[in-house]
């Protein structure tokens, strides 16, 4: 019956909202009706109307009629009525109610698209406006295109119930149909454990483990997770040691450590006369003896240094090198050595021994005196 009503007077006054008597309506549907309104080129609804509406109060034109148990024809409204609600301006941050969510007449026409709006096509919009000269977005039409505020929709219009008869007829009113009364009854109360995910839940997430049954961490505290950890700590440790200990090497000096210049070689008595080379390899000396004294040659060619070799079948020595000859006292007669071999410091220690120093040398410059005869170049036998 409440949408013949409506059908009836969809010219008029009531547009597509239910006729009187109506439940009372909530924000969503007179916010619809706004925007059908201004569409169509209807008439806004009023701000003491939607007061009504919402109270479940009759309209300002239907209060004359109150008490009819039809819905009369809609009258014209007055002019002062019929002007558009401007919509205020928002504040900075400010969300517009959806009951007074109107958009204007650009913004139905682009919620009518149904696209899904963004800030950035938003700006886009409201630049190509600016440039062709059209009028620009209002703050509630960007609010609603971002659906920061939700959009108007038509609802269904609620069941026509009886006629509510006028105040002073209060006594002969009729009682409410039960569908209506129980459409104003209290929400249930909704209990139990909520929902956390619908259907068969992912392969390899700790919810599908759990639910299969089966354990998504492991066993906690086990030996083999013990051993890995000391494996691990073990190896972290390792590394900053090593690399601890050669952070302080590198401020301990480079010393290389030789054998002393100063060693004992034995009795006289232990070497015949000729040349002996048993301490060539260890102290790079020869030990020769002559008849009266004994005497040891440094075995470094005065050439560049090499070693010469004893040639005991030739009695001399012959430098590997670049050919340079030595007799059996070493002195040079052959190739490009520049003077004889020097000498070495020897001495009878206490014991009787031989103590040979080869940090102190003698040597026979060339051209120049010989130090071979000075005390401490041989050892008297």
């Amino acid at each position: 019956m409440a949408d013949e009503g409506s059908k009836a007077v969809a010219g008029g006054e009531l547009g597509r909202l239910p006729a009187w008597p109506r439940q009372p309506l909530n924000n969503s549907v007179i916010a619809a009706e706004q925007a059908y309104r201004k569409r169509s080129s209807l008439p806004l609804i009023s701000d003491e109307d939607v007061e009504a509406l919402k109270a479940g109060q009759p309209m300002s034109f239907e209060r004359s009629e109150a008490g009819a148990t039809a819905p009369a024809a809609a009258a014209p409204l007055a002019p002062a009525v019929a002007a558009a609600v401007p919509s205020a301006p928002l504040a900075a941050g400010q969300v517009p109610n959806a009951a007074t969510a109107m958009p204007s007449a650009a913004g139905a026409e682009l919620l009518k698209g149904g696209y899904k709006w963004s800030k950035s096509s938003i700006a886009a919009e409201q630049t190509r406006r600016k440039r062709n000269n059209l009028p620009p977005l209002t703050d509630t039409d960007v609010a609603l295109l971002l659906g920061e505020a939700p959009a108007a929709a038509p609802a269904a219009p609620a069941p026509a119930a009886p006629p509510r008869p006028a105040p002073a007829a209060t006594a002969a009113r009729p009682a409410a149909p039960a569908a209506a009364t129980a459409s104003m009854a209290p929400p249930i109360a909704r209990t139990g454990t909520p929902t956390k995910y619908v259907g068969t839940p992912a392969v390899g997430t700790s919810k599908a483990a759990a639910a299969g049954g089966v354990s998504s961490g492991g066993r906690i505290g086990s030996e083999i997770d013990s051993k890995r950890r000391r494996l691990v700590w073990t190896g972290v440790v390792a590394f900053l040691a090593t690399w601890l200990l050669a952070f302080f090497r590198f401020f301990l000096p480079r010393t290389l450590f030789e054998p002393s210049t100063v060693f004992k070689i034995g009795y006289a008595s232990d070497f015949g006369l000729g040349v002996d080379t048993k301490f060539q390899q260890k102290y790079r000396i020869w030990v020769d003896r002559a008849p009266g004294r004994l005497f040891v040659i440094y075995a470094k060619c005065t050439h560049l240094g090499c070693t010469p070799d004893w040639k005991p079948s030739e009695n001399k020595f012959k430098c590997p090198c670049h050919g340079s000859g030595y007799d059996s006292e070493g002195v040079n007669f052959e190739g490009p050595a520049p003077r004889p071999m020097d000498r070495a410091h020897v001495e009878l220690a206490p014991d009787g021994q031989v103590l040979v120093d080869v940090s102190r040398l003698y040597q026979w410059p060339k051209g120049q005196a010989s130090h071979f005869d000075d005390s401490g170049a041989f050892v008297p036998v």
